[in-house]
């Protein structure tokens, strides 16, 4: 069990609470900040401002201006029975990144209200032919709820042997509505292919002066036979394009199979969460969940100890320090090349 240790400067600290999916003990006591700025860590999604970041609401949305080196991070905390827990402060959590505790914490915000930037891509392979018209009304009663069109933007993508873009990025629901009405089912499954495709064609490329919350929703039975790229491919790719992945599994048999823990895998990864239906009619309810999710999150800007710009993968450890609840936060981020 780790120590807490109470960083004055931060107001935070380390404990014990663990997020699913990293492992506290590989993750050594954390170190008090210096006390001087140390060299910062870009965020790759976000060009430079030349600002410190500020948070400031227009017309309800947040604004939260991210230098270069600067990382912006969203989590979420559940209680023991999934519900999301909104009202806790800064000082309720711990952070590591790189297994150091940060430089400077900037920002710290609840409920954040940021654009989205959202990928929705289905399998229409042949695995999925007989609930494919029933998936694609689910999706699209999903973007009718979640796509603000003042703010918001979603691309629609299926995929069988190859990536299929019915829609690029628009805000306009009638477009979208109509790339999804769309796709046709077709043939094998090249899912890993077309997550990476997605990232990175789409989401790395899904830029602006401030942060956006970017995240792909995957209806999928996870079955993977033709694809180039390979699983931890895709993950990483989405790792760089700080993107969450919302997985729907359609596999509705009574036990869960190797696609599902490919769905599984993905999600966790990048600080997603995948939902498996009991029943194809249920699915409605899991887009609901991730609509929810989308609109709760916490959002912190931090200043990473000790940065350099190798490239490296950067590992982010984030805890509560209230036992009852849990984090979900990604993994980690890949480092700019200086």
């Amino acid at each position: 069990m780790k120590k807490a240790v109470i960083l004055s400067s931060l107001v935070l600290a380390c404990m014990p609470c663990v997020t699913p999916g990293l492992p506290a003990q590989s993750a050594p006591p954390a170190q008090p900040a210096p006390a001087q700025n140390q060299p910062g860590a870009s965020q790759p999604a976000q060009p430079a401002t030349g600002e410190n970041p500020q948070q400031s609401a227009d017309n309800g949305q947040f604004t939260i201006p991210v230098s270069v080196n600067e990382v912006y991070l969203e989590f979420v905390v559940t209680d023991k029975r999934g519900r999301f827990i909104r009202d806790l402060q800064q000082n309720q959590f711990a952070l590591l990144d790189d297994h150091k505790a940060p430089a400077q914490v900037y920002s710290f915000t609840q409920q954040t209200n940021l654009p989205l930037r959202v990928g929705v891509l289905i399998d229409t392979s042949t695995s999925i032919r007989q609930r494919f018209q029933f998936e694609q009304q689910a999706a699209t009663a999903f973007l009718l709820q979640i796509v603000r069109p003042q703010s918001d933007k979603a691309f629609v993508e299926g995929f069988d042997v190859t990536p299929d873009y019915r829609q690029d990025w628009t805000n306009n629901l009638d477009m979208l509505t109509a790339g999804i009405q769309g796709l046709r089912p077709g043939g094998g499954t090249a899912l890993y292919d077309a997550v990476y495709s997605a990232c990175r064609d789409k989401l790395l490329t899904a830029r602006g002066q401030e942060p956006v919350r970017k995240a792909i929703v995957l209806v999928s039975d996870g079955d993977d036979n033709q694809s180039h790229a390979y699983l931890e491919d895709a993950i990483k790719e989405c790792q760089r394009a700080e993107t969450n992945i919302y997985a729907i599994s359609t596999n509705v048999s009574p036990s869960r199979d190797r696609g599902d823990d490919i769905l599984e895998k993905m999600a966790s990864a990048t600080g997603g969460k995948a939902f498996f239906p009991t029943r194809i009619e249920d699915m409605p309810n899991s887009f609901t969940e991730i609509q929810d999710e989308l609109r709760s999150q916490y959002a912190l800007v931090y200043k990473p100890a000790d940065f350099k710009t190798d490239g490296a993968f950067r590992t982010i450890y984030l805890f509560c320090l209230d036992r009852r609840y849990t984090v979900r936060v990604r993994e980690g981020y890949y480092a700019p090349k200086g």
